[in-house]
């Protein structure tokens, strides 16, 4: 019984030693997984940026307050109502006076003063007529279009930058794993010379050799995972609020076909903000050279008022006087003299209009250069893009066939390594052409207004 009771005992303690350690591996198994990298899609990573990014975001304010500028100058043209409400009591003269509809009434010790006790409560519609008012809604509506157009200008600055970064990244990563390749080569050749000399074919000097470059290839290594650290982190401060949260890019496909020059020109003429931008200044040069005229010509005031404006506060008063009413005034204020201050605004505005004239200008010629140096660079890019890939393909065999030489004596230590540091050279060169082809299709996809 007693040794039943021992087995039951023991059987019992294993049972939760083995419950505790499954409980203890399954915390230090949570506690030890990191957190899942997120893929972060190249359109993901735009629409992340423009959340994020300080410049765009004052580009998008400065949008919106001008849409609403535009919306306050095209309500400033409709009429105004309010509904005013006053009580006015002043200190009586002793006198009394015929009141209005008859009757006496003590008459109020200032003159401006229409009683004693007076009660204002009207309804007032005012309306000003003038061609100044249209002509600020203009500069307000011109405005609001330039700010558009610096918005879009904003935008597509930041998509060029974020797909700059983002290719960046994958060239850096890319060249490590080149790197990374290349130290494996350069620790194979190693050992292929150490095998040699033992076998007494070549000289130790070639294992030297051998061991130089394998150091150099560590070290180009160690450079090339931390430029790779080093763009993650710039494209990850447009993305995270945190830029060391884990993440990886999609891996890019093969690069698209180069648009035809016509259709460049062409798109790149129709919706260009640049241009749009210097369109909208000009515009509203003009309008402020119409507002700042517009203090020559006079101004015509109308006014509606309906409610009360009597000693009661009633709508009838003594004798059933009706209180309750309306009135209507026109004012017209013709302007005299102001000391030539009208011709200077008129001069200031003239001038301000001729400098936006000549940036409208100039935008335009930077437009066609811009668009002759990004379609060259694009043409550049796509043609060395495809030599390289033949280089590629040619170091690649060069360096076998001088390793199989090499093995069969027939060719030097230092004809490997320079097989090995011109197939290096070239992939590396290989990555950064991808990248230069990338911005540049970009450059002229946001020149056109596709992207």
């Amino acid at each position: 019984m007693r040794r039943m009771d021992r087995n039951v005992f023991r059987l019992a303690a294993g049972v939760l030693t083995l419950l505790a350690a499954v409980l203890a591996g399954t915390s230090f198994a949570d506690d030890a997984q990191p957190g899942a990298a997120v893929v972060i899609s190249l359109s993901e990573a735009i629409h992340r940026a423009q959340q994020n990014e300080p410049a765009f975001a004052s580009a998008l304010a400065a949008q919106k307050s001008a849409a609403i500028d535009r919306y306050l100058a095209r309500a400033a043209l409709l009429p105004s109502a309010v509904y005013h409400n006053q009580a006015l009591y002043t200190q009586p003269n002793g006198q009394t006076s015929p009141a209005l509809h008859g009757g006496a009434q003590v008459s109020p010790i200032f003159i401006a003063n229409n009683a004693v006790h007076e009660y204002i409560s009207q309804a007032s519609i005012n309306e000003t007529v003038g061609l100044k008012q249209f002509a600020d809604a203009q500069v307000a509506a011109a405005n609001a279009a330039r700010a558009a157009a610096e918005l879009e200008i904003a935008r597509r600055g930041l998509i060029s930058s974020v797909i700059n970064l983002y290719y960046s990244l994958s060239a850096s990563e890319t060249k490590q794993h080149v790197l990374e390749e290349a130290l494996q080569e350069a620790q194979s050749f190693t050992d292929l010379t150490q095998k040699r000399e033992t076998a007494r074919e070549v000289a130790h000097a070639d294992v030297v050799k051998a061991q130089l470059v394998q150091q150099q290839r560590q070290r180009d290594l160690s450079d090339g995972i931390l430029a790779a650290a080093k763009s993650r982190l710039e494209l990850a401060v447009l993305l995270f609020p945190d830029p060391r949260t884990p993440y990886s890019t999609e891996s890019a496909g093969p690069p698209p076909p180069l648009p035809p020059r016509e259709e460049v020109n062409r798109a790149a003429s129709i919706n260009n903000p640049e241009i749009r931008s210097a369109l909208a200044e000009v515009r509203a040069g003009n309008a402020q050279v119409t507002s700042a005229r517009a203090a020559y010509l006079p101004d015509l005031g109308l006014n509606f008022s309906y409610g009360i404006d009597a000693p009661q506060f009633t709508k009838h008063g003594p004798d059933d006087v009706n209180n309750l009413g309306y009135s209507i005034s026109a004012t017209l204020d013709i302007p005299l003299w102001d000391w030539f201050s009208t011709q200077k605004r008129v001069k200031q505005s003239e001038i301000r209009r001729d400098a936006a004239k000549v940036s409208l200008t100039s935008a335009r010629r930077k437009l066609i250069a811009t668009l002759e140096e990004a379609y060259g660079e694009a043409v550049a890019a796509r043609d060395q893009l495809g030599l390289l890939d033949l280089s590629a393909r040619t170091a690649a065999e060069s360096l076998r066939l001088t390793k199989l030489r090499y093995s069969s004596g027939e060719a030097p230590a230092l004809e490997v390594v320079d097989a090995q540091t011109a197939y290096l050279s070239v992939q590396t060169a290989q990555a950064d052409a991808v990248v230069r082809y990338q911005t540049a299709l970009t450059g002229l996809q946001l020149l056109t207004g596709t992207l």
